[in-house]
């Protein structure tokens, strides 16, 4: 039986429903009485549900007749909408647009429901088909439905306070969702404040369908409607408030009529707060009411909501009007012992009468509403906007909705972690003097970390949250398995390479499989504490005696951690686990060999003291792994070796964008992890340069410092083993390198020079200057030259006279007097083990070992030419047998180097020694030396075969001095750009090849049809075409009639065929291939001085590394070397398998306490001069603002003056057009006068006639 998911649009139909009337029942009891209605009782006359009989749609009954009551009806019929309205699916659902909002996109889902809608299904429509975000707290809006207005500074606490409230935490908003009241300031909050992203406007209008103004316009199924937010003023309707990411019409059949949606609002309320407000978390969704003015209706609403159990706390914003200032004055002036006085109460009255223009009666009803709500005053909160104490807003409405559910400590930090409000949890929870129950804030530390709280985490470790105590094997496997989708895949899919296994489905990751997955990506010779023999043995045994433990019990319970046995299992009852990525501690009482190589949890296994406790170490990997970059960057603060943390994560991501990369991933998180190693590159290349700023030579022992918490590696062969190469070619880097290349040599200039004659002439050695201890107290030695130095300072003590008291009053032993002559056998003794110490250093300083192996390399080069040059007879002569020597001695060198190599397993040992090109190259040219060795001594023809075996293997010897050349700094760069282009061009040639295969075998074929089968025509089809590359045509053979022999058929096509290939091979290929050398050289010419720096390392860890002498007389120092080591095996000497393997600098106690300490300071000078640098940034900023200002006030001076001029320039203008007006008018009295007496001069003249 198969299921299918119905589609979107079936689902809303079949599920959701609208109603509609169906019984016209008049509204008034003044009827027209007229016999069949006539037009005016259909046009005035209303029914119940608010609409006229026209607006009735009548399916399964015809209109009524007359409006006279029936005479049987005893009792007048009353409208419901359980009888008088039908039901139907909906009809109304899809997306609004919003058509008002010029500057943004405003669109909300919408949905037509009818009033008894089921909650649980209308939850399933928002998350699921609207596929809105879970929400952590619900803000409930009530306040009055008609306009008011509210002052600025509320109208701005109110707008700012909200959205930030429902932002920070990812709260719902509910409110009527009418572009009236206070759902209208709603709106103009999240239009100010609010997210452009629809799914972070979680704003949902609950609106009656019946009061919605063109409301048909929005009937359409899955449509898609335009809205014009603009009612009629004489209309009782209300529009849908433009910024509202949701809306539910409530419809129960009534048109115009308010409040149909409260109850079903309250149903869904109450589910909203059913729901878990994390999946980790068992806490409920927190509910808060925030009343804004308000009618009577409001009183009534909020004495609902602090009734229930448990109470709804109750957010009042005073000084907005009416019902909201009443309940924030009763609140203030009555508390529980006390009530209003007479005359304030008598006044509180008529204010309350005024307010809502109520009679006496109504007013003391709604009074006593009022006091009922402050019998539950705990549950309201009044917030002053215009108090200058006052906290923010968004901070009071969450501390109002903590402190008013009346929630347990436990659940209120469960609250605030899940909102990632650690403000308001440090505020308002972890307050002095709480009292909290075992376990409460480990569970709590643990929720954070898979939760992602940095802040939270912050705090809790700030307020004395241990890890070392907190973290156990079974949270840190908890840890690793919490997280789910792309994250814990491709966790798996590193498991799986690192396994080599492919795992079952619902697999839950281990603690080993962590470590083999930390190895796997940080390669090399690398060991996790995971991987151990003893941590696996112990791991084991923990796990067998849970295993045990379960099957007694109950088999549905979870395995116990490897920290909760400790207490219970006495039989590894000291045994404590080290973190993810870093190993046991070394015990600095070694026990002995055969007890510290038994790896079973005998007796003496539980006495084990090296195992340290889990720290931020594993945290802060456990953040990489799981692709926590701010969890990462916070954890990487605390604790210690934060600039090998910064190494080992910048390392864990390049290998993570690798692995992403060759898994064919996706393309975002490849750049992802490559971005997150950029920034912890960054990181650690910031702090090496402020510690060389601080302190060089404490910056640079922490280079080569060993760190016992990162499997004895140091951070110098970390940042190696990462390919970092901005922090190896760091100038800190370099300085250490550059000593470690010199030795105790003391030299800068001509030290070629000195090199090669000291070697030439010993006694020179003598005259050179050295360094002093104090010279090279940050110089890493290897465990040869400490071992030497430890010999020679024994036999200084145990010479005559070291214990002396004075040098003039002679030597003492034991308190007995030394004669003169024990004093001059004891100076030169003293001076001859300062000139063995001379020579010591300067045949073991790898500048010296380097010239010493160079000039004898050149040598044999020159007698290995010389061999192969002349005649090889039946024997060798004593020229090659100095070559066989040299190159056998060579073969024993790199034997040694491969078993005294870091890695433990030898096929480890051989994959990262064959990881180097040169190596591989010295393994091919010993075999097939060894091959022509093996034949020379054969007669011909295998002796010419062992001939030319010897002069194909010269080849390589040559070759191999471009390394000796790559040690120059002039050389080395171009050596570097050399091995990229040659690396790189790879497919360039494959498609050469492509092109000259595809003409050679053509031409062959064409022009010699007739040959036979032969390995001549490979040698045909390839080379003639290979050397047209570099202009050798083969004039000759393009036309083949020329000689007068007969023409092959179709060899005309010979020709043709040459100056398309010579055309594309020579013309676009090879351009094609200067062009890419020309771009490799230009992009390695600006970084290859780095890169070779940072190759410099391995030239000098090779050297430092390689025994003095020379090949062939390398097998001295191979049997010195060997009974050495026969005779501390004899002597029974301590030796850890970490010592010996790499340079590295061993510090007492004290000393890596100092240098710990420094590496903390650093950290705190890093993160302030950051932040000075950032406030330096932001008063860089204010200034140029505060420039721009004042050339803008200087710019309105300058326009209001030139205003004030204008303005004066009018005013006279004016003045003077007064003036004109003035003259114009007496210039026209004058004229009138003047026709006046004209007109009278002329009757009289005509009088006077």
């Amino acid at each position: 039986m198969s299921f299918t998911k119905k589609p979107r649009k079936c689902w809303i139909e079949e599920t959701f429903s609208k109603r509609e009337c169906v019984k016209f029942i008049p509204s008034s009891k003044n009827l027209h009485r007229c016999v069949p209605l006539c037009q005016v009782c259909q046009s005035l006359i209303r029914c119940c549900c608010g609409r006229l009989m026209g607006e009735h749609l009548w399916h399964d009954s015809n209109p009524p007749i007359s409006l006279q009551p029936v005479a049987e009806l005893d009792v007048e019929e009353t409208w419901s909408v359980e009888l008088h309205t039908s039901v139907s699916p909906t009809d109304a659902y899809g997306t609004v647009d919003f058509q008002d909002a010029a500057m943004r996109v405003c669109r909300a889902k919408y949905v037509r429901v009818a009033v008894d809608s089921k909650p649980e299904v209308l939850l399933q429509l928002m998350l699921r088909e609207w596929q809105m975000e879970r929400p952590k707290l619900l803000l409930s809006i009530h306040g009055g439905s008609e306009n008011f207005s509210l002052s600025p500074k509320v109208k701005q606490t109110f707008s700012k306070g909200l959205i930030t409230a429902a932002l920070s935490t990812g709260a719902w908003i509910l409110s009527d969702g009418i572009n009236t009241g206070v759902s209208k300031y709603v709106g103009e909050a999240v239009k100010t404040f609010g997210s452009h992203d629809l799914r972070k406007r979680n704003t949902v209008g609950i609106t009656p369908w019946g009061v919605i103004d063109n409301n048909t316009d929005l009937i359409g199924r899955d449509a898609f409607r335009p809205y014009y937010p603009v009612g009629n003023p004489f209309s009782k309707r209300s529009c849908l408030s433009g910024f509202h990411s949701h809306f539910l019409l409530v419809d129960d059949g009534t048109q115009g009529k308010h409040g149909c949606q409260h109850g079903l609002r309250q149903k869904l309320e109450k589910q909203i707060q059913l729901q878990k407000i994390h999946p980790r978390l068992n806490q409920g969704v927190p509910v808060v009411c925030v009343v804004v003015e308000g009618g009577p209706a409001i009183v009534s609403t909020v004495l609902d909501y602090v009734s229930r159990a448990p109470p709804v706390p109750v957010f009042v914003f005073e000084g907005s009007g009416r019902a909201a200032d009443l309940l924030a004055f009763l609140h203030k002036h009555t508390s529980v012992d006390r009530q209003l006085e007479t005359d304030i109460e008598e006044d509180f009255l008529a204010r309350i009468g005024d307010v809502f223009a109520l009679d006496m009666a109504e007013a003391t009803n709604l009074y006593a509403l009022l006091l009922q709500c402050m019998e539950h005053r705990r549950s309201i909160t009044i917030f002053d906007s215009e108090s200058e104490d006052q906290v923010t807003p968004d901070a009071a409405i969450l501390t109002a909705t903590l402190k008013g559910t009346k929630a347990s400590p436990a659940e209120q930090l469960s609250m605030a972690l899940a909102w990632d409000r650690a403000d308001i949890a440090l505020k308002d929870v972890l307050w002095n003097g709480q009292h909290w129950q075992m376990g409460s804030l480990e569970q709590a530390m643990l929720d954070a970390l898979v939760m992602d709280r940095v802040n939270f985490v912050k705090m809790l470790i700030d307020n004395g949250m241990t890890i070392s105590c907190f973290l156990t094997v079974e949270r840190l496997e908890d840890l690793y398995n919490s997280v789910q989708g792309q994250t814990r895949c491709f966790l798996l899919h590193l498991v799986e390479d690192a396994k080599k296994t492919s795992l079952p489905q619902g697999y839950r990751l281990s603690i080993i499989d962590i470590g083999l997955v930390i190895e796997y990506l940080i390669g090399g010779a690398y060991r996790s504490t995971y991987t151990r023999k003893h941590f696996r043995a112990a791991y084991s045994h923990m796990q067998d005696q849970e295993g045990r433990k379960d099957c007694a019990a109950s088999t549905s319970k979870h395995k116990q951690g490897l920290g909760m046995n400790i207490k219970k299992n006495r039989g590894v009852q000291d045994l404590k686990f080290s973190g993810t990525s870093h190993p046991y501690k070394r015990r600095e009482q070694q026990e002995s060999s055969s007890s510290s190589q038994d790896v079973a949890l005998s007796p003496g296994l539980t006495d084990l003291s090296c195992l340290v406790p889990f720290n931020f170490n594993d945290l802060f990997v456990w953040a990489v792994l799981q692709q926590r970059q701010q969890m990462a960057l916070f954890l990487w603060q605390h604790a210690e070796e934060a600039l090998a943390r910064a190494i080992v994560a910048c390392k864990l991501y390049r290998s993570m964008a690798f692995e992403a990369r060759q898994s064919s991933m996706d393309d975002d998180m490849t750049e992802r992890f490559k971005t997150y190693s950029l920034d912890f590159g960054q990181l650690a290349v910031d702090m090496l340069d402020c510690a060389f700023q601080q302190n060089k030579q404490m910056a640079m022992k922490l280079l080569t410092t060993e760190m016992e918490a990162w499997s004895h590696f140091t951070c110098l062969q970390m940042a190696v083993s990462a390919s970092h190469i901005p922090f190896v070619s760091h100038s800190s880097t370099q300085t250490l390198l550059t000593d470690l290349w010199t030795g105790t040599l003391n030299m800068r200039k001509n030290s070629f020079l000195k090199i090669i004659l000291s070697l030439l002439l010993p006694p020179a050695i003598l005259l050179l200057e050295f360094k002093s201890k104090a010279e090279m107290c940050h110089v890493p030695q290897n465990h040869e030259t400490m071992l030497f130095a430890s010999d020679s300072v024994k036999t200084a003590q145990h010479t005559p006279g070291t214990d002396h008291t004075d040098a003039e009053k002679g030597f003492s032993i034991n308190g007995k007097s030394l004669d003169p002559k024990v004093e001059t056998v004891s100076s030169i003794t003293v001076r001859c083990l300062s000139w063995i110490t001379k020579l010591y250093d300067f045949y073991t300083a790898p500048v010296v070992k380097f010239w010493f192996h160079t000039i004898s390399y050149l040598a044999f080069l020159i007698l290995f030419s010389y061999v192969v040059l002349v005649k090889m007879e039946d024997y060798p002569n004593v020229q090659e047998w100095l070559v066989i020597v040299y190159i056998l001695s060579t073969a024993v060198e790199k034997t040694r180097e491969v078993l005294m190599s870091e890695p433990r397993k030898l096929s480890q040992k051989l994959k990262v020694w064959f990881a180097e090109y040169w190596n591989l190259s010295d393994f091919i040219a010993i075999l097939l030396f060894l091959a022509g060795l093996t034949l020379r001594w054969c007669s011909d023809p295998y002796r010419t075969a062992g001939h030319i075996a010897y002069s194909l293997d010269i080849i390589f010897w040559f070759v191999r001095v471009v390394d000796l050349l790559a040690v120059n700094q002039y050389s080395g760069p171009y050596v570097t750009m050399i091995m990229k282009m040659i690396s790189n061009m790879f497919f360039i040639v494959v498609m050469m090849a492509i092109v000259l295969l595809s003409f050679g075998v053509s031409r062959k074929a064409i022009l010699s049809p007739d040959e036979d089968p032969s390995w001549s025509l490979a040698r045909d089809i390839v080379f003639q075409p290979y050397w047209m590359i570099y202009g050798e045509v083969y004039a000759t053979e393009i036309n083949p009639c020329d000689d007068g022999q007969p023409c092959p058929p179709a060899s005309f096509l010979a020709p043709f065929l040459q100056a398309v290939y010579m055309f594309f091979q020579y013309i676009i290929m090879v351009n094609i291939l200067i062009a890419f050398f020309n771009n490799v050289y230009f992009d390695m010419e600006s970084i290859s001085s780095k890169v070779w720096k940072y190759n410099r390392y391995r030239y000098i860890m090779t050297y430092q590394d390689r025994p003095w002498l020379p090949p062939p007389l390398i097998i001295l120092s191979h049997v010195a070397l060997g009974v050495k080591g026969i005779y501390r095996k004899f002597r029974g000497d301590p030796e850890t398998e970490e010592k010996g393997s790499g340079l590295k600098l061993y510090l007492g106690h004290q000393d890596r306490k100092k240098l710990h300490e420094f590496e903390e300071k650093c950290v705190q000078v890093y993160y302030y001069e950051k932040s000075e640098c950032l406030h330096s940034n932001q008063m860089n900023r204010i200034k140029t603002i505060a420039e721009r200002v004042e050339e803008m006030y200087t710019t309105v001076e300058e326009v209001s003056e030139k205003v004030h001029l204008i303005q004066d320039s009018l005013s006279k203008l004016d003045y003077q057009f007064g003036q004109l007006q003035d003259l114009s008018a007496q210039a026209v009295d004058i004229l009138t006068m003047l026709s006046a007496s004209d007109s009278l001069h002329l009757e009289e003249a005509h009088l006077a006639q």
